[in-house]
């Protein structure tokens, strides 16, 4: 049985040991979300923040991941990191951030990913590349010498998981499988075979 008794402390140490392994996006998880065919799909996106409240990414809410989200309030996510022989996948319900929180990560974000949020039709289809570059040249015109502000379809989700699993690889395949199910406030922890 693990010794930590709430899952988000076990994360923020798996984590912590991920970013000193990982030099490169040790926060990008993947996101499965349900269309409404039921049908799943997944994609790579990067985990911003965490804290007990979720799991937090951004993107455009008009986008195909953002109309599953509003439609379906349920998601999964998963980190692996194949250098620690690390994964942990987590289940919960979506919810969005606060104005305030979006704005503020916003500002944090490069002029051109700003510029970028306002230039793309996300999961629309393009043209040619030539029509996103075009966009993005025609708002860097607009909003040259002053702030770029964050376009209303553009926000964050925080995902309040429910559900982890704390998988670590173990010779012979008889890798761990610790998982924690919330229940009340707060959590009970079983095993699972590997």
């Amino acid at each position: 049985m693990t010794p930590f008794r709430e899952p988000f402390e076990r994360f923020a140490k798996v984590f912590e040991e991920a970013k000193q392994a990982i030099p490169q996006d040790p926060n990008a998880m993947q996101l499965a979300t349900v269309d409404e065919r039921g049908r799943p799909t997944i994609r790579t996106v990067l985990m911003k923040d965490f804290d007990t409240r979720g799991f937090v990414f951004y993107g455009n809410h008009a986008s195909r991941k953002g109309r599953h989200l509003s439609a379906k309030k349920a998601a999964a996510v998963n980190f692996y990191w194949p250098a620690l022989g690390r994964q942990v996948r987590i289940e919960g319900l979506v919810g969005t951030v606060t104005d305030a929180e979006a704005d503020a990560y916003f500002a944090t974000r490069p002029r051109l990913s700003q510029l970028g949020a306002w230039a793309s039709l996300q999961s629309q289809p393009l043209e040619s590349r030539a029509v996103l570059e075009a966009r993005v040249d025609e708002l860097t015109k607009t909003y040259e010498g002053r702030d770029v502000p964050r376009p209303p379809h553009w926000s964050g989700w925080c995902l309040a998981p429910d559900y982890f699993e704390f998988w670590k690889a173990h010779p012979y395949r008889l890798h761990w499988r610790d998982i924690y199910v919330r229940e009340g406030d707060g959590w009970q922890t079983s095993m699972l075979y590997p």
